[in-house]
């Protein structure tokens, strides 16, 4: 009995190195889809760093950060289920361009209300929040989407470019909302937003897919729900993942959306160091992502991933004791690289064990339970933080987390077993 590998070290058709990386980038559509969403992304974490700035300038409480980024994240949890349902049955493509076009009005809304200086903390939240319900539906679908965009042995690959892509806006976004804000305008920085949702309408136009087979059943859409629930945790895989998932939103996750509130309150500083932090931990999620695969490829992706929840604790740890904003920064930019890794590794399990036909009717409850727990646990810790401290919180989520995972090692192994590639004779 051997256990199987992706890729064997005496196989002549192995990628090496980098290229293992960078290979999915060789096909036009994930590559369309690829740069049109970092320039997407761009806009987005713009639009991220600005809001959260904003509520911490205006209100001075962690509280009300956490509150904020919650709701902009949960309705994404929520209705996945309904996006993943209809992702299943509509056309793909085109669900995402209605998507994409509601969301480049929504920031454009922002931006009028910024530059009119009608905007304030809890307005700030309900467009946010409508923003985000719109995000919901539209997630699964481009999830879904991604294994037809790629062949199969590329797309772990495939999920950590993605994470890059997401991480390489999250480095360059902040960057620009902090000229932006430095010059006092969070209305740039909306409308700039705005405006790159238009470069990801034009990709989804130019894609050239197969056409989708039509659905196999015309159950009602409730129906259809329950149904991708069932399936999602009849697989022993994908169970096992929502299980590791749930576990990290709720106590390693909640560290992005404070990341004002550490630069604002923790540290007394201003946007500049909001935009510092949140350009470290993308450059380190870059870099976690980029080296995945390759790391992947030559000791296994399960072993990486337990690696990975070990070393996001530990940095965790490291960033909230950090004494200054210089050891901040670092500590976080190896919090973004562990926490990347975590996220493509039990992200590509979905991908792998979800049965085609259901694919996103299966990622939507994935991302459900991200969606909902990652905003649950931020307005936990976000007043907690206010009482006891930011960095005490920050450094015992990843406490918390791997005596979670202790106990579930304890109590049900299969669960880590699960996730691990199937043995071969």
């Amino acid at each position: 009995m051997s256990r199987r590998r992706p890729v064997t070290e005496d196989a002549p058709s192995a990628k090496r190195g980098w290229r293992t990386s960078l290979a999915p980038l060789g096909h036009r559509n994930y590559a369309l889809v690829w740069w049109a969403g970092l320039i997407s992304n761009v806009g987005t974490w713009m639009e991220t760093v600005a809001v959260g700035d904003l509520v911490a300038l205006r209100t001075d409480q962690a509280g009300w950060t956490a509150l904020v980024a919650a709701a902009g994240f949960l309705p994404m949890g929520l209705l996945g289920p309904i996006g993943g349902a209809l992702a299943d049955r509509l056309d793909r493509r085109r669900l995402l361009l209605a998507m994409t076009a509601v969301q480049m009005v929504a920031a454009a809304v922002l931006a009028a209300l910024a530059a009119a200086d009608e905007i304030s903390p809890g307005l700030l939240a309900v467009v946010v929040f409508v923003a985000g319900c719109v995000a919901g539906l539209g997630f699964p679908a481009y999830s879904a989407m991604l294994p037809d965009l790629v062949p199969p042995e590329d797309l772990l690959a495939a999920m950590s470019l993605s994470q890059a892509q997401w991480n390489m806006g999250r480095v360059v976004g902040p960057a620009l909302a902090g000229i932006a804000i430095g010059l006092g305008s969070y209305a740039t920085a909306f409308a700039v937003n705005a405006a790159s949702f238009a470069v990801m309408l034009v990709a989804l136009r130019a894609l050239r897919l197969r056409p989708s087979p039509p659905p196999a059943d015309d159950d009602p859409l409730w129906t259809r729900i329950r149904v991708g629930a069932v399936t999602a945790w009849s697989v022993p895989g994908v169970r096992s993942a929502i299980v590791f998932i749930s576990i990290v939103a709720l106590t390693a996750s909640p560290f992005i959306a404070l990341v004002p509130a550490m630069a604002r309150v923790h540290f007394d500083g201003d946007a500049s160091l909001t935009a510092r932090l949140v350009t470290a931990q993308g450059i380190g999620a870059v870099l976690g992502a980029l080296a995945l695969p390759v790391l992947a490829e030559r000791f296994g992706r399960y072993r990486m991933l337990m690696v990975g929840l070990g070393a996001l604790a530990l940095f965790l740890a490291g960033y909230g004791m950090a004494p200054s904003p210089l050891v901040a920064t670092v500590a976080i930019v190896a919090v973004g690289a562990a926490y990347m890794s975590v996220l493509s590794g039990i992200g590509t399990v979905v991908q792998m064990r979800a049965p085609v036909a259901m694919r996103a009717r299966v990622l939507s409850f994935y991302f459900l339970a991200l969606g909902v727990l990652y905003p649950i646990g931020a307005t936990l810790q976000g007043p907690l933080a206010d009482r006891v401290g930011m960095g005490v919180v920050t450094a015992l989520s990843g406490v918390v987390m791997v005596v979670v995972l202790g106990v579930v090692r304890v109590v049900s192994p299969g669960r880590f077993s699960a996730l691990d590639d199937p043995i071969e004779a």
